[in-house]
Order: structure tokens, then C-alpha cells, then sequence
């Protein structure tokens, strides 16, 4: 561990270099400005600015990549809040009770939340990526499909069980995504599923575009619905600091989001959509004001962003020690490392060992660049709001459309995504929650996926799916979450009556 603080020490003496700190700055800069726009998130700003770095030194170039991976983040998360329009998968949940707080005209608070929480989460992360990198990294290689099917699996019913005004509901819309997930050639038979004979759709629905789709393209067609009826009024940008019950409500999230985010970084089991979603789910369960969740509890925004944060930081632990990416800008990233010779694994600390702690002191040092630029710049962000709506939501399905067409470059994505959007809308009208098919549709295909392989390894054996004690473990927890309610009203009823019985008596 002494080690190791004195090569990250080093690695702070590279990177606080002039040179060094103006490209963390740069990638910080180019980070949020890309994850704004809908469709384009950190990985396709990294994929673009590739061939553009090639004539930079490698330090430099990665400390870029840095920057960019966390801005795009907190970019992502920015519109996800204020127009409920998510930059990138990730920023999806931030979207649930930071929207209604921008709503109320706590724009601000929502947003200084979120790089607030941003900022802990990543030196949290951080911090555990210098210190446990390699007990993690030995944890991601035991962990196995069945283990990874039952933490998808929780993920699904624990989203239903939470969200929306019934379970019933909650599943209805989970039906919806794991058949939007399923679109596409099946990756072990290579036949077609749902493709309808149009080739286009044998690669599948790229997840940004359904998430775009139901939610900037439904909400804006929900908008207009309803515009007539309502006064169109902008909306107030509110004050540009957090109070003290806003602090007393957010600094246990901030510190759990960390707990849940780095771990499910540092394994492939769906990058920060897990954590950010189990964040909320733990925060909903956690809170004594659980009857704002949905309206705008500010606990929803600040457990899941740093959730989010952390667990990019966790993704830097598989790259780094085994080469291994566990999300889209991490493959992009290694595609960057071979693009210049080197091979991340365990002999990269030992081969570049200047490069990779220099590489981790600048995620420090743009975490806490991204600090300072967002949170004097969140009232301004927050003034997009003031914007008439007619306006501001012909502006949303304007990017949304350039986003989604970016994504593939085809007409037909564009069809799809206003096809998406009308699903989004009819989900709004028959109150059906938006989450859980976005779930399904990240998690759905690599759920599918880890229960194939969990049942070809067992030959078709169906215990192949609990036969090892973490997946057992995790199917406990989900037995407990669906008989949760029923246990709940038990223990209670008796409560109940001997309060009636006590009253009685005292009368």
C-alpha cells in the first residue's frame, strides 16, 4: 500500500505538468459539452477523438480520455435532469427524481447534486481503485454466468417492485423492453428475431436510441398533449445552492453510492446502469420521506450519481489489471492502449508504470476540475428552462433526432425512434413506468446471454443456474424483496392489534 501511494504521488507530479493539466482540462470540457447532446455520449466522443490523438504522447492522450470519460458522464446527467432527455444509458436514472425537482424550479439544486455527488463518488472511487485494484480484479475473474444472470436478475425484479403504481404495471413495462432487447440476430443460432425482413434491424435497437426515444420523445409528445391545458409558463431556474436540510438529506447517499458503484464497475455485468439503478432502489427503501420519491426527492439524484461515478472509476480496475473492458468507453479505451503498442494486464504496471498512475492522479485532478466548472455553471445550465416550452421541447426532438441519427447514420433509426417515442407516450397514458424497459433493454440481451452459457455448462441442468454460493446469495435477496410486502403486513397486523387492544384498555 506504501508503494503504491508513492507511485500515485509520482503520478501527481505528471500529471499537474502545465501540458498535462490543459488536456484533463480539454477532455473535462469536451467530456460534458458531448454528453449534453443526446446520443453521443463518452464512448463516441473517445472513439472520434482517437485518430486525432495518435500524434499526442500517450500520458497525455489517456489523461484526455480520462477527462472526457467522467465529463461526458455529468454531461449525460445534465440533460437527463433538466429535460428529461438521458446524454447516455447511465444518466437514465437521474432522470426519475432529478426531472420533477427541475420541474418545481430546483433546476440548480438538482444539478450542484449531481456534480456534487459526481465529485465524491469518483475520489471514492478512485481511492479504492489505488487501494484494492487487485482483490477486485480477482473477484471479477471468479465470478461466473450463473453469478451474473442472478445479479440481472435482481436488477429486473427489483425494478418492478419499486417503481410505478403496481407490480403489475412494473412487469408490463419490464415485457416491453426485454421484447424491444430482443430485436436483432440471436448471437448463438444467427437467426432473426422481431426484424420483421428489414435488415437494417438484425444489428438490433441501439439502447440509446430507445432511451432517447421513450423518454425526450414521449415526454415531448406528452408535453403537447397536454400543453393547451396547462399554462406553458417557463419554468424558474430557483436558487443556486443547496440549504441546509438539502445537505442533511444528501451526504449519506453521496457516501453510499460509492459502496454500490465501484463494485459493479470493476465486473462486466452492464457497466453503471446496475449500480445507478440499485442506488435508487436503496435510497427509495432508506428514506423517511419515501412519498417524494417520483415528485422529486433530491436522495433519488445524489445516491445514483455517485454510484455512477464510482463505478467508472471501478471499469479502470479490469482494463488496468486484466485487460478486460466492462464498458463501451473501456473498449474504446483499450482499443487506444493497442493503438500505441501497449497491452493493459497485470505487466502494465510494471512495463508503463509511469503512464498508469499518472493516468489515475488525472481522473483525481478532473474530478475535481468538473467540480469547479459545474457548479458555477449549474444556474446557467438551469436557465435552459426558462426557455418557452413549445419551444424548448421542439428543441429536445430536434437533438434527439440528431442524436439517434448519429448513433447509426441510417433514415431508419429515425423511424424507430419516433416508433419508440409513441410507445413512450401510450407507457405515460396507461401510467406504466418508464424504467424498467429501459432496464430490460440494457440488460435483457447479456441476461440471455449468461443464462445460455450457465445452462450449456451444466448441460441443460437447470440448477447450473444456482450452483455457486454468490448466486445463491443473490436469489435469497431476491426472494426477500418480492415477499417483502406480504412479511411487512404480517409483522405489522399483530403490531396493529395490540396498539387497538392498549387503547382499549386505556379507556
Amino acid at each position: 500500500m506504501v508503494e503504491s501511494v508513492g507511485l500515485l504521488l509520482d503520478g501527481f507530479a505528471t500529471a499537474l505538468s502545465p501540458i498535462n493539466l490543459l488536456w484533463a482540462a480539454i477532455g473535462v470540457l469536451l467530456g460534458t459539452a458531448i454528453g449534453v447532446l443526446p446520443g453521443i455520449g463518452p464512448a463516441m466522443a473517445v472513439a472520434l477523438l482517437l485518430p486525432v490523438t495518435f500524434a499526442l504522447e500517450p500520458t497525455a492522450a489517456f489523461i484526455m480520455f480520462a477527462g472526457i470519460y467522467f465529463g461526458g458522464m455529468f454531461g449525460g446527467s445534465t440533460t437527463s435532469i433538466l429535460l428529461n432527455t438521458p446524454g447516455e444509458s447511465a444518466a437514465v436514472v437521474a432522470a426519475i427524481e432529478g426531472n420533477p425537482m427541475a420541474r418545481k424550479g430546483r433546476g440548480s439544486q438538482a444539478l450542484a447534486t449531481a456534480a456534487i455527488g459526481h465529485f465524491i463518488g469518483a475520489v471514492v472511487g478512485i481511492t479504492l481503485l489505488v487501494l484494492l485494484a487487485p482483490t477486485i480484479a480477482d473477484l471479477a475473474v471468479n465470478i461466473g454466468a450463473p453469478d451474473f444472470f442472478a445479479i440481472m436478475m435482481l436488477a429486473f425484479i427489483a425494478v418492478t417492485s419499486v417503481l410505478g403504481s403496481s407490480r403489475i404495471r412494473g412487469f408490463a413495462s419490464l415485457l416491453i423492453g426485454l421484447t424491444i432487447g430482443i430485436i436483432g440476430l440471436d448471437e448463438m443460432t444467427g437467426q432473426q428475431r422481431l426484424t420483421f425482413g428489414i435488415l437494417h434491424l438484425s444489428d438490433g435497437i441501439d439502447v440509446v436510441i430507445v432511451a432517447v426515444g421513450l423518454f425526450a420523445i414521449g415526454e415531448s409528445l406528452w408535453v403537447a398533449a397536454h400543453l393547451r391545458r396547462s399554462s406553458g409558463k417557463p419554468i424558474p431556474v430557483g436558487q443556486p445552492w443547496l440549504g441546509a436540510d438539502d445537505l442533511r438529506r444528501t451526504w449519506k447517499p453521496w457516501l453510499r453510492g460509492p459502496v454500490i458503484g465501484f463494485p459493479f464497475g470493476a465486473i462486466p455485468a452492464g457497466g453503471a446502469e446496475i449500480p445507478t439503478f440499485l442506488s435508487y432502489v436503496t435510497e427509495k427503501r432508506l428514506s423517511k420521506r419515501r412519498k417524494e420519491f417520483g415528485t422529486g426527492a433530491i436522495e433519488g439524484v445524489a445516491g445514483p450519481e455517485s454510484a455512477a461515478s464510482a463505478s467508472a472509476a471501478g471499469t479502470m480496475v479490469s482494463l488496468l489489471t486484466l485487460g478486460l473492458p466492462t464498458t463501451a468507453v473501456a473498449a474504446v479505451m483499450l482499443a487506444a492502449f493497442q493503438q500505441y503498442g501497449l497491452q493493459p494486464g497485470p505487466l502494465l504496471f510494471q512495463r508503463e508504470p509511469d503512464l498508469v498512475w499518472a493516468l489515475i492522479a488525472s481522473m483525481f485532478i478532473g474530478s475535481v476540475l468538473l467540480l469547479v466548472l459545474n457548479l458555477p455553471l449549474a444556474p446557467v445550465w438551469a436557465k435552459l428552462l426558462q426557455i418557452p416550452r413549445p419551444y424548448l421541447y421542439a428543441g429536445i426532438l430536434f437533438f434527439a433526432s440528431v442524436g439517434a441519427y448519429a448513433v447509426g447514420g441510417q433514415p431508419l433509426d429515425l423511424i424507430v425512434l419516433f416508433v419508440i417515442g409513441a410507445i413512450g407516450f401510450a407507457m405515460r397514458r396507461y401510467g406504466l413506468p418508464v424504467l424498467p424497459a429501459i432496464i430490460a433493454v440494457i440488460l435483457g440481451p447479456s441476461a440471455e446471454q449468461q443464462m445460455r452459457r450457465a445452462l450449456q455448462i451444466s448441460d441443460g441442468n437447470v440448477s447450473g443456474l444456482v450452483n455457486t454460493p454468490f448466486a445463491i446469495t443473490v436469489y435469497v435477496v431476491i426472494a426477500l424483496v418480492l415477499l417483502w410486502p406480504v412479511l411487512f403486513r404480517l409483522i405489522r397486523r399483530p403490531s396493529t392489534q395490540d396498539d387497538a387492544e392498549r387503547e382499549r384498555v386505556d379507556v
